[in-house]
């Protein structure tokens, strides 16, 4: 039974009377549960986390490496993707996936992920952003809370997002524009199938879908453009009529204007988390930060384009 008249107690009990700022108290509650706020407090923590554990004085224990730099972007990322959860909480799942891939990239990337802080703080946000519900209208009008429509702001958030957490990741990555394959470029009827222990772009950014040319009509690809690429034990299998052709190297550079036309890429992330990419399902954000690097990779490779290429220990083997 519910009481009201003079003689019902008052929301928050005799805490909430003897306490100061009473009403900006209360407009503050009935803002907090209209979004995911615990889960995008525990997202701006585990942020500020990572970036005061490399700026911090303590030379002993972290630097300013390679881990220093990834450790300040994705604390900056995870900041700002707890400020989206509050300003934008119809959007929450979409925003909350974005921050676990960088919460659990952080503990390869970054100084074992805070100390594992930074991270156990990042993935719980994630968790209890991407598991909040807004509150039913019926609540809201009952309660006088402002209305929140699930998918409000989704759109633009779905632009916006990727361009700001991979910005704040990135520090001076630029972002390159697709190219056509050359001139009279034709693929294979069947893309050749290429492996590799270890795979290092940099500046790699997914440039979206085309079609490129084979002898069999157009193929659907995609676009992977990067500065330059690292990959070790590189092999590629093609058929030739009956034959197999396999080509091998133990290393193989290519840099300047590197384009990969793809219909398929898997690989682990860190050696961690292993994702699968066609050109039916992208990667979301579809910058990588340069310190990132892929291992066990297979990729199904219909043309490549590079300025420069160099090959080491490289061999030609044709099979029956």
């Amino acid at each position: 039974m519910l009481l009201s008249g003079p003689g019902a107690p008052r929301p928050g009990g005799w805490l909430d009377e003897r306490l100061p700022l009473r009403e900006a108290r209360r407009v503050f509650r009935r803002w907090r549960r209209t979004r995911p706020f615990w889960g995008g407090l525990l997202l701006v923590l585990g942020g500020a986390e990572l970036l005061v554990v490399p700026l911090s004085p303590l030379t002993v224990l972290v630097s300013l490496g390679i881990g220093g730099i990834a450790a300040i972007g994705i604390g900056i990322a995870l900041v700002v993707a707890g400020v989206f959860l509050w300003v934008l909480p119809g959007a929450h799942h979409y925003v909350s996936v974005n921050a676990l891939i960088l919460s659990v990239l952080s503990f390869a990337a970054t100084n074992l992920g805070g100390f594992l802080v930074g991270m156990v703080l990042g993935i719980v946000g994630s968790a209890l952003g991407f598991g909040w519900t807004p509150v039913a209208q019926d609540d809201q009008e009952a309660t006088g809370a402002p209305k929140v429509r699930d998918g409000q702001g989704t759109r633009t958030l779905a632009v916006l997002l990727p361009v700001v957490l991979a910005g704040a990741a990135l520090w001076g990555a630029v972002p390159a524009r697709a190219a056509a394959p050359g001139d009279g470029a034709v693929a294979a009827r069947t893309p050749p199938t290429v492996t590799t222990t270890l795979f290092a772009p940099r500046g790699f950014i997914v440039a979206g879908v085309r079609t490129v040319p084979t002898a069999d009509g157009p193929l659907k690809v995609m676009v992977l453009r990067m500065d330059a690429a690292s990959l070790t034990d590189y092999r590629l299998r093609t058929r030739d009529g009956s034959r197999e052709l396999s080509l091998a190297a133990d290393t193989l550079d290519l840099r300047g204007k590197v384009t990969l036309y793809l219909t398929k890429f898997r690989g682990c992330v860190e050696g961690l988390l292993c994702i699968t990419f066609t050109p039916d399902r992208l990667p979301v954000p579809p910058l990588v930060p340069p310190f990132v690097f892929m291992t066990d990779v297979s990729a199904e490779q219909a043309l490549v384009t590079s300025d420069v290429i160099d090959a080491g220990g490289l061999s030609l083997r044709a099979h029956p």
